[in-house]
């Protein structure tokens, strides 16, 4: 992008000397000006919404709309309603390019209000801006394949060839960018949304998400190719491990990978029966303003997982990086923290990979990890509530007052099952290197 909005709208709240607000077509909030006035109507309910929710009522929407705003190539005023909650007149300076509206410009209309040079002078910049929301849009609208070809290219030159037309079609100042990828799972469709539907979203592609395969669904280039049963370039084309393939692209034992999420003392259980296990994810690449701010990521795994089922579906978030150099190691980080999400859900439903933990070194293991011998009866339907004992004792760091009032039991009765662990593992848990060894096994049992 070869400007930002925040300067823009900022220019226009200086050139008119009253806070704007910036909106997209759809009246979805992109950027604002500050407003510190002590007039307390400067911030009336519907613009106090659209601040909080980034995004306006559809009742607001369509009696804006009633004053012709969608058609106007000028500015249009707007009387205040308090009965609708605007209790300040409007003045809405369409943004427009090559005749199509794009969005819009919102400012409060004062006494005497702005003089017609400086309205011409606002809409001059809402010309840069339309500009910019054209732009945008264009090169969203075309990069699933690009984008895809990315997280699916094998290390190497086909790698470095997906990056560069990935590079070359978001236009070098947007490439070179901060971003960061947002992993959303399961997404029921091989279709992903618009990019103008998402603000700050540069680009969205699915892929196919084979059952157990989540983990290799991100290890592109992580030391060798990506792995096709999880991942096919084309979400569509039916390969192992895509929906009505035929086989179950898993790469281990059942249970492992993001498929068979069982918990511990599932048995086993390769998670066949949970829609979750098979279809597709959904990967995006989201433009960033800091480093230090994953707002604009998060706040789109949200928006996303809602279009995806809720409660259903979880999200990762990548650490932020700058450029596309990286693209596999950040998608790999995102499903890695949205497999995490859905295997605890104290992390989700949506995660930030700096903060899941140790699940960032279990979700690169192998699939067939929680299924390490010693532990392996543990994990058996029968002895779940051995095995949840074990994890909340081991949560708590071997601390036996605390596991056992987090269990809600007696102390002799969680050394007694304590015991019972022991007995079925063969592992000495006065010893740390047990203790680490069950742990991670039941923690991995998870994913």
């Amino acid at each position: 992008m070869k400007g930002d909005y925040q300067d823009l709208v900022d220019e226009i709240s200086a050139l008119l000397a009253e806070p704007a607000t910036l909106e997209n077509r759809d009246f979805g909030l992109i950027a604002f000006g500050a407003h510190d006035s002590d007039d307390d109507t400067a911030m009336d309910p519907v613009r106090t919404r659209s601040i909080l929710t980034r995004k306006s009522t559809p009742a607001v929407r369509a009696w804006f709309e009633g004053f012709g705003i969608a058609r106007a190539t000028g500015p249009v005023r707007i009387p205040a309603a308090p009965d609708a909650g605007v209790f300040r007149d409007r003045i809405c300076l369409p943004v427009r390019h090559r005749g199509i509206v794009l969005g819009y410009v919102w400012l409060l209309d004062a006494s005497p209000g702005p003089t017609e040079a400086q309205l011409a002078a606002a809409m001059e910049v809402t010309a840069r801006i339309g500009t910019l929301l054209a732009d945008e849009e264009r090169a969203g609208a075309d990069l699933s394949r690009e984008f895809r070809a990315v997280l699916t290219a094998e290390r190497g030159w086909q790698y470095d060839m997906a990056v560069s037309a990935l590079r070359t079609a978001l236009g070098g100042g947007s490439a070179d960018g901060l971003h960061a990828v947002v992993c959303v799972t399961p997404w029921t469709t091989p279709d992903a949304p618009s990019s103008r539907s998402l603000l700050g979203a540069a680009a969205l592609c699915t892929v196919s998400w084979g059952a157990g395969g989540g983990a290799r669904a991100g290890q592109l280039g992580a030391g060798g190719s990506a792995d096709s049963r999880a991942v096919s370039p084309d979400a569509d084309t039916g390969g192992a491990g895509a929906p009505g393939s035929g086989t179950s692209g898993r790469t281990g034992t059942p249970g492992g990978g993001v498929g068979g999420a069982t918990s511990p003392g599932s048995g086993g259980n390769d998670g066949s029966d949970d829609p979750r296990d098979t279809g597709h994810a959904l990967a995006v690449l989201v433009r960033l303003r800091s480093a230090d701010a994953l707002a604009p990521a998060v706040t789109a795994a949200d928006r996303l997982r809602a279009m995806a089922g809720g409660d259903a579906a979880t999200a990762g978030v990548a650490a932020p990086r700058r450029g596309l150099a990286d693209l596999n190691t950040a998608w790999l980080e995102a499903t890695s923290a949205a497999r995490a999400a859905r295997a605890q859900p104290r992390l989700g439903p949506v995660a930030e990979w700096a903060a899941i933990g140790p699940y960032r070194m279990l979700t690169a293991l192998p699939a067939d990890t929680a299924h390490d011998p010693a532990v392996r009866e543990l994990l058996d339907r029968s002895h779940t509530e051995l095995a949840r004992t074990a994890e909340v004792f081991l949560d708590n760091a071997g601390q036996a007052g605390r596991a056992a009032a987090a269990l809600g039991i007696h102390r002799q009765t969680l050394y007694y099952r304590l015991s019972r662990v022991e007995q079925l593992t063969g592992l000495d848990l006065t010893e740390g290197e047990d203790r680490l060894l069950l742990h991670m096994t039941l923690k991995a049992a998870r994913l």
